[in-house]
């Protein structure tokens, strides 16, 4: 006997849902404020390859500075032009997917709650919460075998993502860490409960960035760097009487409108500081598998990021489907989405070297 079911999801429906779901999820990533289609983000959103296209890859590419002094006076011109170098990434991408499912149509009846308000509510939530995650693990070159905690992430498919094998470790130029004193090139396991966060952190590491020539955000014709917090960092760094007396409130004026901003907790010489949970830490980790002697001893790695820290290959609209079972008396909901990380490794003709191209990690304890 077939049944009429007069909340079926049209086609049309579907692909309004779908879209209206992926852009609830961005508005939700916390990311979403530091990304774009141009340049001059820390999250540079690649979205040319479409779903039409075929092919599994978004290529994107770097054109570097020309190095050389050129020639004086009335010298020989031609035949000494130097060529522009281009350096090329290619950014995996995978599709991720989940789903939920109700007890049935009689359950619905009883319960005032509306399963697929709920349904599209949680599948937007994790969509964010997810996409923020592996954002952040790559950027910090970590494995997606752990959660952001340091946690082993138990039956997951996140490590089978086909972009999963492309997250590569802090390049030697850009992994550091800070001992309480001064930057030094990092080795976590001589991380001590002395090596806490302080405004002079902040200070060595903005010139660092600067002497490497790692490319800032420009706002107002000034030029600017994201540093990522774990709330434990910025709680030690407000307890430093140096950061107190540094720190100068973000305030909504000409020049500072900028999206990567909203929600900036201070400026500090140049470097607008963001806190969040999802920063990489190892309070989750196994007592023997953090950092430090023996592994006891909790860190964090703090994210300082200039212009194109990570490439986010963002495809199509995504599919929302709507499917019933058991005589059309239950009702599953599923959203897929096609995306890729990527964080750009370029030669550097100024550290002679391939480096991460537009950020810089600190280790440090993290009480």
């Amino acid at each position: 006997m077939a049944f009429t079911a007069f909340g079926e999801l049209t086609p049309i429906q579907k692909v309004n849902w779908s879209r209206v779901v992926w852009k609830a999820a961005r508005d939700q990533m916390f990311l979403k404020n530091f990304m774009s289609d141009t340049g001059n983000s820390v999250v540079h959103r690649i979205t040319e390859l479409t779903e039409t296209e075929k092919g599994t890859q978004c290529l994107f590419q770097l054109v570097a500075d020309l190095v050389g002094d050129g020639v004086r006076g009335d010298d020989e011109r031609e035949g000494m032009e130097e060529a522009m170098d281009a350096h090329s990434q290619i950014i995996q991408i995978d599709q991720v997917s989940h789903g939920t499912t109700n007890k049935g149509r009689y359950d619905d009846q009883k319960n005032v709650i509306n399963f697929r308000y709920q349904g599209k509510d949680k599948l937007s939530y994790w969509l964010a919460q997810r996409s923020d995650e592996l954002a952040f693990l790559t950027m910090s070159g970590i494995s997606y075998a752990f959660k952001n905690n340091g946690a082993q992430r138990v039956g997951s498919v996140f490590p089978d993502l086909t972009f999963a094998a492309d997250v590569t470790a802090p390049s030697a130029k850009r992994s550091l860490m800070f001992d309480g004193t001064s930057l030094q090139v990092s080795a976590t396991g001589s991380i001590t409960t002395a090596y806490v966060p302080k405004y002079t952190m902040i200070v060595d590491a903005i010139a660092y960035m600067k002497e490497h020539r790692i490319k800032p955000l420009m706002s107002g014709g000034k030029p600017y760097y994201v540093m990522f917090v774990a709330p434990g960092t910025l709680a030690a760094l407000k307890k430093d009487e140096n950061y107190q007396r540094a720190v100068v409130a973000v305030a909504t004026k000409a020049g500072m409108d900028s999206p990567w901003f909203t929600g900036a907790t201070v400026t500090v010489d140049g470097a607008v500081i963001h806190e969040h949970t999802l920063v990489y830490n190892t309070k989750g980790a196994a007592n023997g598998s953090k950092w430090g002697s023996g592994g006891l001893v909790n860190g964090t790695r703090t994210l300082l990021c200039g212009s194109q820290a990570l490439a986010f290959a963002d495809i199509g609209d995504g599919h929302w489907v709507e499917k019933l079972f058991q005589y059309d008396s239950k009702i599953g909901l599923n959203i897929d989405r096609m995306i890729g990380f990527k964080k750009p490794v370029f030669p550097s003709i100024y550290d002679a070297t391939d480096e991460d191209f537009g950020l810089v990690t600190i280790d440090h304890y993290l009480q």
